[in-house]
């Protein structure tokens, strides 16, 4: 099997875990015929997006992580960078920087931090030392987020690690409330930005809560910084199987005719969480899972899924496309909305405590935990196919996954071979392509096919990529493609202002309407499908929701 390396090399070796790597899946030995040779066994031509590492011989790298002390900071970020130091993914010469209110010295701080770091492999032999190398490249500098002068005791650190190099370049990581990004903004800019290489700033969800206020987030960055200096983050476009979208399409013939309204009946974008907020409602009911993840992550995956092919693999050409994606879209209307908010329940003896039981939540909230939307899409390949987004908390599983529904074989010759009688429907027989993001990532095409042995009987099966079983390779976090991406300043999968605006123009009405006119979500039970009403949303444009087959489940 020719599988090509697309992504960082350093000493003639391509890095085993980040960057691409297209593989041809075919059997081995198949027997080619002259003119159809694949694009994979000829020499490899760099593409857009194999962004070289920069020559880091004669320059440092800093990376400071503000709101260091945090949850986000502490389970994620700084794991991602060790993983990242791990597998030699950092340039020789970085320094890490935690920067919080919290009191706190270098030793305190790496003994904080040391409590979520982990090797890949449970034997490597090397992951003690390694992580202690890591650790004393890990400094803390405590101050105010609005502190000038603590800012700059972090830039005379910073130049302290750089003054051996001709240029040092810095990363800052807002892992913060998002009531003080533009102050860190401008304290980190004005204070401690680098003199002598470029500075970057990753910011983090939301970006603000509607239309207006996203406006003004970014009008108050812009005052500090340009937009190629702003990295907006959303996690789930750093997931294996989100990147893979564009593979899959484009580098696939056999999928491109298929890609539009002509072959596709539906699209299902699915996010479900089997927990609810559990003490941690406070910040949620300021949002509600509309603004926490469909108008963000559900929306990008849309966009990417339904764009057409870009001019190159460059993030300005991607990025195009997925704004042209979203323009077409229809405002979201309430009547193509169902909310929910789930309810507590006792199951065998155990109790799972309510939404408005949370005690950081308002006992007369609104705010869904729920929410399911049609959406559609104004363009030639797209009219008239609803695009289905659902998320929710406190459900029977933990799932993200996409859902491509396929029409129905016109005057199918084998309508009674599939066992309607033994509880088969015509919409168990349909042909169906499922991307799991998470968790078991994998790829699987439902298709129809004989049941072994003598007669004729049709049964719906699968044929099945876990990535688990395929690939014996550990899959990067997110926040490690993420954090590398920035470091090597390829913004593909970062979101641009103007993908934003378009974004918060299609949910910002109904968003206001629904809180204009108090409306009262739909009660479900904690550990649920959801609400009843989801299923009538997607009854009334012909659809069944494909998370609740069986044998999907």
């Amino acid at each position: 099997m020719p599988c090509h390396w697309r992504g960082p090399i350093r000493g003639g070796q391509p890095q085993a875990l980040l960057g691409f790597r297209l593989c041809n899946t075919g059997a081995a030995g198949e027997h080619k015929v002259a003119g159809d040779e694949s694009p994979f066994t000829q020499p490899v031509v760099p593409l857009a997006y194999d962004l070289p590492l920069e020559d880091w011989s004669q320059s440092a790298l800093s990376i400071c992580v503000v709101g260091a002390s945090g949850d986000l900071a502490k389970k994620k970020i700084f794991p991602a960078l060790f993983a990242l130091y791990y597998d030699n993914h950092l340039p020789k010469h970085f320094t890490i920087f935690g920067y919080a209110r919290t009191k706190l010295d270098d030793a305190k701080f790496r003994e904080m931090i040391a409590g979520n770091l982990s090797c890949r492999l449970s034997d490597a032999g090397d992951c003690g030392a390694k992580m202690e190398e890591f650790l004393s490249r890990c400094h803390y500098q405590a101050g105010q987020y609005d502190s000038l002068e603590d800012y700059g005791a972090l830039d005379k650190r910073m130049c302290a690690a750089e003054k051996r190099f001709k240029r040092g370049d810095r990363v800052f990581y807002l892992s913060i409330p998002p009531n003080i990004f533009t102050t860190v903004a401008a304290s980190a800019s004005s204070a401690a930005s680098s003199k002598s290489g470029w500075t970057r700033m990753i910011v983090e969800k939301p970006f603000g809560r509607d239309l207006e206020s996203s406006r003004q987030l970014a009008t108050e960055l812009y005052k500090h910084l340009t937009e190629e200096q702003i990295y907006r983050i959303d996690h789930y476009l750093g997931k294996e199987l989100i990147e893979n979208l564009t593979v899959l399409r484009f580098a696939n013939l056999v999928f491109e005719p298929l890609w539009s309204r002509q072959y596709i009946r539906n699209v299902q974008v699915i996010f479900s969480e089997n927990f609810g907020t559990e003490g941690r409602g406070g910040y949620f009911d300021q949002y509600g899972i509309v603004r926490d993840v469909i108008q963000n992550h559900l929306l990008q995956i849309l966009a990417l899924f339904a764009m057409e092919q870009p001019a190159s693999m460059g993030a300005e050409d991607i990025r195009d496309e997925k704004v042209k994606v979203l323009r077409s879209m229809q405002t979201v209307r309430l009547e193509d909305m169902v909310l929910g908010q789930y309810r507590g329940r006792r199951v065998k003896g155990m109790s799972q405590p309510g939404y408005l039981e949370d005690p950081t939540v308002p006992p007369n909230s609104l705010t869904p935990t729920f929410a399911a939307c049609a959406v559609f899409l104004n363009n030639a390949r797209w009219d008239g196919v609803p695009f289905l987004l659902k998320a929710g908390k406190a459900l029977e599983g933990r799932m993200a996954e996409i859902r491509v529904q396929f029409r129905h074989v016109p005057g199918s010759l084998y309508r009674d071979k599939l066992g309607f009688s033994a509880g088969m429907s015509s919409e168990s027989a349909t042909n169906e392509l499922v991307i799991r993001i998470q968790p078991n990532e994998s790829i699987y095409l439902k298709i129809n096919n004989k049941v072994p042995g003598l007669g004729l009987r049709v049964e719906n099966t699968r044929l099945d990529l876990t990535y688990g079983s395929r690939y014996q390779t550990h899959l990067p976090d997110a926040y490690e493609r993420l954090i590398l991406d920035c470091v090597n300043g390829d913004r593909r999968l970062f979101i641009r202002n103007d993908e934003l605006e378009v974004a918060w123009e299609k949910f910002t009405p109904v968003l206001q309407e629904i809180e204009e006119r108090r409306v009262q979500p739909e009660q479900y039970p904690y550990g649920s499908r959801g609400p009843v009403g989801a299923h009538y949303l997607a009854a009334k444009y012909g659809v069944r929701w494909g998370d609740h087959n069986s044998d999907d489940l």
